[in-house]
């Protein structure tokens, strides 16, 4: 099979020099509130830095604020900041803690060790971590209320659950059991309507959960997806009332309604006529360009091709193709992170440099 799909020029918009930028396209470190600025959340050093894209494409190279790390060492589990900029909340090994810019602690929400070592005390903030890469995350919920955090059960030592944390004082206002859960790591997404959240676990060779969520005041109304089972919850936009996912492997990409049925499906993609594969798989981190466009990458997550990492633009409604990426310059080396605003980033992977793009 050969390629048909037509090219499509990409636009610069504009470049900045950002050390450890290759780190926010590789974990989608982003977050973007409902009426908020796009934040771009970058684990640097000791610390947290936080910057607002549009101020850092304008020449403002440095952070907006930087909160230091509660755990050193300790740099998975991912964070989340409050609309407001005030505080971030942080997933660790055995505990989730929201600290302000100045590193003093607001609250902590204890659990058991996600990678417990045998005599490993825990008894100060060096003694944190242990061995083992599993991990849980956490997210603040657009008003800023509200903190969503996947964990291990307090008191029981390997079961997992979704709780809703008071984010004042880190209250536990509910706690959800995930009984089918072994995790490796998870990520939440925030729906753009301000009320839905997903949670996305996965659990390895083992598979992906799916869970979507919104909470109605007193009691958090949960389902899990299924039929989605060992499929990664990839974005959102605004204007959908669904969402995007990807197969595990890369199978394929699919269109949901919020209840998880599918609306649209796109397969792998056929290879070039050089290559010695009959079908390139999809890489982790398709997402939406805009409303009407989704961008996807291959060959980075499976470098199955000699032609390295393309882009993709698919029909945000039906997923088919309408064409490949080509950039001035040349091919770039990362996967495409879209900003849903009709742009979408790639970063030098060697030099660390953020590059903004549009058709």
């Amino acid at each position: 099979m050969s390629i048909s799909a037509r090219p499509v020029l990409a636009r610069p918009l504009g470049s900045v020099r950002l050390p450890g930028a290759s780190g926010l396209l590789r974990n989608t470190a982003f977050e973007t509130r409902a009426d908020g600025p796009r934040r771009a959340l970058l684990f640097h050093g000791d610390g947290l830095e936080v910057h607002d894209l549009e101020d850092l494409f304008a020449g403002e190279r440095a952070p907006g604020t930087v909160f230091p790390m509660p755990w050193p060492g300790w740099a998975r589990g991912g964070a989340s900041v409050s609309p407001d900029g005030t505080f971030a909340v942080f997933s660790g090994q055995r505990a989730v803690r929201a600290v302000r810019a100045d590193g003093a602690t607001l609250w902590e929400h204890r659990h058991p060790c996600w990678g417990p070592e045998p005599g490993h005390s825990h008894t100060g903030d060096e003694q944190q971590v242990c061995g083992g890469f599993e991990h849980g995350s956490c997210r603040i919920s657009d008003d800023g209320r509200f903190v969503w955090t996947h964990a291990l059960t307090p008191g029981e030592e390997y079961d997992e659950c979704w709780s809703v944390l008071d984010a004042r004082d880190g209250r536990e206002l509910a706690r959800l059991p995930l009984d089918d859960s072994a995790a490796a790591g998870s990520s939440h997404l925030s729906h753009p309507d301000g009320v839905h959240m997903g949670l996305c676990i996965g659990m390895g060779q083992d598979g992906v959960l799916l869970y979507w969520a919104r909470w109605d005041g007193e009691r958090p109304t949960v389902w899990d997806l299924d039929e989605t089972l060992d499929r990664i919850l990839a974005d959102v936009h605004p204007a959908h009332e669904g969402f995007l996912t990807v197969e595990h492997y890369g199978e394929d990409l699919r269109l949901h309604a919020l209840d998880g049925t599918v609306l649209a499906e796109r397969g792998p993609v056929p290879a070039a006529e050089e290559s010695e594969e009959d079908e390139l798989p999809w890489d982790h981190r398709p997402g939406f360009v805009d409303a009407g466009t989704v961008i996807a990458t291959t060959g980075v997550e499976y470098d199955v091709d000699d032609a390295g990492p393309r882009h993709w633009l698919l029909d945000a409604r039906t997923l088919e193709i309408r064409g490949t990426v080509t950039y001035p310059g040349g091919p770039v080396d990362s996967p495409a992170h879209p900003l849903g605003d009709g742009s979408w980033l790639t970063c030098d992977e060697a030099g660390g440099t953020l590059h903004r793009w549009a058709v």
